[in-house]
């Protein structure tokens, strides 16, 4: 009777349990792990319009490495990625540092830098492309009343991805400060009353504390910022026309995917696209796996 009572409790818990995580289970199905599986298998056809399709094997795979548009987008993605994640990471870290002591309006602060977080990426790129207009954009306005001639922020080719640079960052290091922030608080008040009775001044207990105890935080932004800096692509599809002279130099890879896909009808090669890129992510996120107990000290 007893061993009945615990197996009934024991089955309640699992379906209100599953219930409770159906949802989520539900969406991952439907937007990720069903249209993943679609993509790989498209990725080996010519699919035409009205679902038709036809076999061609790996022939997209075999056009995308003789195109030279594929590497010069994914050398821009790799610019991006490269140039992009350490500025963010770094700057989220000192904000993290500044706005985790005690200081007058410290709310208003944290809220004011995590907006960009959560304002739409379309709109925040409008607003950015009309402060980088070259004609009558606020940067360049306030440049000319020192005297400098502004550049050609998202017109010149050779600028106008450190442009895009520069949103990607502003609108990410907020995001990544309050995750920090949050791994900051975890980290024990008692070490760093202890480094005081050593004498340890503030950079010491920087480096030698918080730093060190930071590292699983920082880690997990890491991963989680290379990932999306990687699928970059509305900054680019929202602040460079797609008849500037600068988009060749600013396209990504996602970018080179959508133009594919949905303004030149080659859903084939579009979705090879998103396979290899799908594969350099998995190999950069698995080197990052090995290399984690090299600098994370989870202690």
């Amino acid at each position: 009777m007893k061993t009945g009572t615990l197996s009934k409790k024991k089955l309640n818990n699992y379906f209100w349990g599953y219930l409770m995580i159906a949802p989520v289970l539900i969406g991952l199905m439907v937007f990720y792990i069903i249209p993943f599986f679609e993509s790989l298998f498209i990725s080996f056809t010519n699919m035409g319009p009205f679902g038709t399709y036809n076999w061609v094997g790996i022939e997209n795979f075999k056009n995308i490495l003789s195109d030279s548009n594929f590497y010069l987008a994914l050398k821009n993605t790799f610019i991006y990625t490269i140039v992009s994640v350490p500025i963010t990471i770094a700057l989220s870290i000192i904000l993290a540092v500044l706005l985790n002591s005690n200081i007058k309006g410290l709310s208003i602060y944290r809220t004011i830098y995590f907006l960009p977080a959560i304002t739409m990426p379309a709109a925040v790129s409008m607003v950015w492309r009309w402060l980088f207009n070259s004609d009558f954009g606020l940067i360049n306005y306030m440049l000319s009343k020192f005297g400098i001639a502004g550049p050609s922020w998202i017109t010149n080719p050779k600028i106008a991805l450190f442009s895009v640079i520069i949103v990607g960052v502003w609108s990410k290091v907020g995001y990544n400060m309050i995750i920090l922030l949050a791994g900051l608080q975890g980290i024990s008040k008692s070490y760093y009353e202890a480094a005081e009775i050593d004498g340890a001044g503030t950079f010491k207990k920087f480096t030698n504390i918080t730093l060190p105890l930071l590292t699983p935080t920082i880690f997990f932004v890491v991963v989680m910022s290379l990932i999306g800096a990687f699928q970059v692509f509305e900054y680019i599809f929202m602040m460079i026309p797609n008849n500037s002279v600068s988009l060749e130099s600013t396209q990504s890879v996602v970018y080179l995917f959508y133009k594919n896909a949905f303004m030149l009808g080659e859903k084939g090669y579009a979705s090879a696209i998103a396979v290899i890129l799908f594969v350099i992510i998995m190999i950069i996120t698995f080197i990052q796996m090995k290399l984690q107990d090299k600098w994370v000290n989870y202690n």
